[in-house]
């Protein structure tokens, strides 16, 4: 699932299913409440879903520098961030633009279920 259209309905779908479970659960919770109720609603659907992917950050020589744990990894091409707080901020873009950088994936979503609105955001690298 690589190709811009199956990559642009694959969003479509998490940002509907994420906007019909803050509709359920409001603000409020803490982010593994949205983290988990998230991955079980696109497992439901079918969808692939990693928690607590592991990705690694490496130097030009390939030495490991350190390690991230991306919130959701989304049928082995999305990675889907997720926040629990008032309103995004520019460190919670460059969170999701390094996530995509060290993993060498192209696609990325943030979403934020703090707020009274949800806020949902769609990066490409």
């Amino acid at each position: 699932m690589r190709d811009e259209q199956k990559i642009r309905e694959l969003c479509d779908r998490i940002r509907q299913i994420a906007f019909d479970l803050h509709v359920y659960l409001s603000s409020g919770h803490l982010e593994k409440v949205y983290e988990n109720g998230l991955a079980h609603r696109l497992r439901k659907i079918g969808l692939a879903v990693e928690q607590q992917h592991p990705l690694q950050v490496r130097d030009e020589d390939g030495t490991v520098l350190g390690d991230y744990f991306a919130d959701l990894f989304v049928e082995g091409c999305l990675i889907v961030e997720l926040k629990a707080c008032k309103a995004l901020a520019d460190e919670h873009t460059a969170q999701v633009l390094g996530y995509l950088r060290a993993s060498r994936q192209r696609d990325g979503m943030l979403i934020n279920f703090g707020a009274p609105v949800i806020e949902i955001k769609k990066y490409i690298l």
